[in-house]
């Protein structure tokens, strides 16, 4: 008697029923959806940093009495800084708190798409809304003081986007952890402190020498000098220590971040 082969019926997809989508496919779908919901903010942001920008680097200069073209330059090359933090520690969190009011961000991680995928498409839209601040400095600086630059790019670039999505991703994990209340108090605090206590726009010779040790941890004055390297090329030289402490710091917003989506229901 001779054996027969009997093969499976290949398996079939049910009449109506969507193929899942891949990775790509949802994360442009939430970016889309994060678009619509933020980018309309980006002409206010825009203005907002114009002001802030005007503001450090006109305001803050008047309290310098007969300023030089050395301290205008330490002064205008670290307010790109101080608007990239405004952005990633005051805009984020206040976005996020929002979202979580309006429903919006329970709604979103109910779907049934990888978590941090949401944090992805979050940081892509708030990279869009920060990197303006650069461009805005340099010409409120140029306007004020007149002086060159000398842009070394690829230095420049990286740095802008590290420190966008540094500060973007600590204020996310803030948002995430902490009430709306809270987390929007401790934003403003960590923001008066970027501005007041930290040597952005001004020298850390200045500081007593135990806050400029404890600013070697922290991210301010490593992107402030970053940033201030890729503007002022041939005054200014960059760290890889600094490189160093931003991408630690990148990485604990970003876990503490997707920790959080993924445990919290």
């Amino acid at each position: 008697m001779s054996e027969s082969t009997i093969s499976a019926p290949p398996v079939r997809v049910p009449a109506g029923v969507p193929p899942r989508p891949g990775l790509w496919t949802t994360y442009a779908t939430l970016l889309r959806w994060t678009t619509a919901q933020t980018g309309a903010m980006l002409p206010l942001v825009i203005i907002v940093q114009a002001l802030l920008a005007a503001g450090i680097i006109v305001g803050f200069g008047f309290l310098i009495p007969d300023i030089d073209t050395s301290a205008a330059q330490f002064l205008s090359t670290g307010a790109p800084t101080v608007l990239l933090m405004v952005v990633g520690l005051v805009m984020v969190p206040q976005g996020v708190a929002q979202a979580r009011a309006s429903g919006t961000f329970t709604y979103l991680r109910a779907l049934p798409v990888p978590r941090p995928l949401l944090l992805l498409a979050d940081l892509t839209v708030w990279l869009a809304v920060a990197l303006p601040a650069i461009p805005v400095a340099v010409v409120v600086a140029q306007l004020r003081y007149g002086f060159g630059y000398t842009f070394d790019w690829p230095l420049l670039v990286a740095a802008s986007v590290l420190t966008a999505v540094m500060a973007a991703s600590v204020g996310y994990a803030i948002a995430v952890l902490l009430p709306p209340l809270l987390a929007q108090l401790t934003t403003q605090v960590l923001v008066f402190f970027v501005m007041l206590f930290s040597p952005i726009t001004f020298p850390a010779s200045q500081l007593p020498e135990w806050f400029r040790a404890v600013h070697d941890v922290l991210p301010f004055r490593p992107a402030a000098d970053l940033l201030r390297a890729g503007l002022l090329s041939d005054g200014y030289g960059a760290s890889w220590r600094d490189f160093a402490v931003l991408l630690a710091w990148c990485a604990l917003g970003l876990a503490i971040s997707v920790r959080a989506l993924v445990r919290r229901a």
